[in-house]
């Protein structure tokens, strides 16, 4: 008998006991993986989701603004140097960046105010690919735009202009077909004309210009003062604006199913360390007089403490691993349950496995430390007694 066969015979002794306490942590741990890889691809599902809502980042030309008073009345303000973006050396710069694989969605502008056979209306060059990212709650009537001459009406501005997919329209004396009309979004969207960029360009005799840029940047973990800074140094000479509320909005709800999840994650763990604790603590009172035969026999206090830690040790190191084989296997159930299998955090990580292990046995050697330093105050003398 050594200080390293002890656990295996006490095991050995009684297996119910000692299965049960394993069966019990390694539920704790599957449930604790699967949650963890199941929030995973859904606050990555999320963020994809919160991101089709809109820009976060504005880039625009750099202005000035000047109050205008007379006679100690302030009749309001007037801004001007208003200019136009180069859209080649913008959108390389954007591009550029530290951070540019964070940027979701880069999508240049340009506004023309055109005339048509009703009057006056807003005409929006856009890049289609960019902005249906970026707008992807956008509901069309129709189709989208996929030729020049074609356009896409906000609803308020179809309405009064009398207009329906498919039919003919003049802008600027040039006939352009209506391919889709824009559901109601409730924002500016729904008073204007949207047109490819090119077209948009053409027409405003502006090629190779912009207004502005909207950037969408991924949010989960997402450094956005820092990408603005970057934003900011790459394009000096113009202003780089976060929206703010839309991005603590966004961080809002990622924050809460990360702080959700965790939540319950530490309750089950707690719960299964509070069991082991306990439990331990029982056995240790149980042996006392194994434990007082033990330190009669020439065992330290160091190494009783030691034996009862390593049984707390192998039991974790099972948990560990068949926790997190299980909670792998019950995530990818629940993922192709809930249609979140192609967010791909679900594949099997060896290293993942062994950080979970080493987690696993910290947590259980932490709860067996109590009950083994117990055990090792036990004095022959007072198990002795007990005899």
């Amino acid at each position: 008998m050594n200080i390293m066969t002890i656990p295996a015979r006490n095991a050995m002794r009684k297996p119910a006991r000692l299965i049960l306490l394993t069966l019990v942590f390694t539920l704790g741990v599957t449930s604790t993986v699967a949650l963890v890889k199941v929030s995973g691809a859904i606050e990555d599902g999320l963020e994809k989701k919160l991101i089709a809502y809109g820009a976060n980042i504005l880039v625009t030309p750099r202005t000035e603004t000047l109050e205008v008073s007379y006679g100690g009345l302030n009749v309001g303000s007037l801004t001007y140097d208003v200019s136009l973006l180069e859209a080649e050396p913008t959108l390389r710069a954007l591009k550029g960046i530290e951070h540019a694989r964070r940027l979701s969605a880069v999508a240049p502008k340009i506004v023309h105010l055109a005339r048509t056979e009703s009057g006056r209306a807003v005409l929006v060059g856009v890049d289609w690919e960019q902005e249906l990212s970026i707008k992807q709650y956008w509901v069309v009537q129709g189709r989208v735009p996929g030729a020049a001459r074609e356009v896409l009406v906000g609803a308020t501005a179809a309405t009064s202009l009398g207009l329906a997919p498919g039919k003919m329209m003049d802008i600027d004396g040039r006939e352009f077909t209506v391919a889709g009309i824009l559901e109601p979004t409730g924002g500016d969207e729904d008073r204007v004309l949207f047109s490819s960029l090119d077209t948009v360009q053409e027409l405003a005799g502006t090629p190779g210009r912009i207004n502005f840029v909207e950037v969408a940047a991924l949010c989960a973990g997402c450094p956005i003062g820092e990408i603005v800074d970057q934003i900011g140094a790459a394009l000096p000479n113009l202003e780089v604006r976060a929206l703010r509320s839309v991005v603590e909005q966004r961080m809002g709800y990622l924050d809460f199913v990360r702080t959700l999840v965790l939540a319950v994650c530490a309750i089950i763990l707690i719960s299964a360390c509070a069991m082991i604790g306990a439990t331990m603590l029982s056995a240790v009172n149980e042996r006392r007089r194994e434990i007082g035969i033990l330190r009669s026999l020439g065992f330290s206090g160091g190494q009783v403490f030691f034996i009862f830690c390593l049984e707390a040790l192998l039991t974790g190191m099972v948990a560990g691993v068949i926790g997190y084989a299980a909670g792998h296997a019950v995530s990818l159930h629940v993922g192709r349950a809930l249609d979140i299998i192609r967010a791909g955090k679900f594949h099997f990580d060896p290293a993942q496995g062994l950080l979970v292990c080493a987690l696993v046995c910290l947590l259980t050697i932490a709860a067996a430390a109590f009950p083994s330093w117990k055990a090792s105050k036990i004095e022959p003398s007072q198990a002795l007694i007990s005899l």
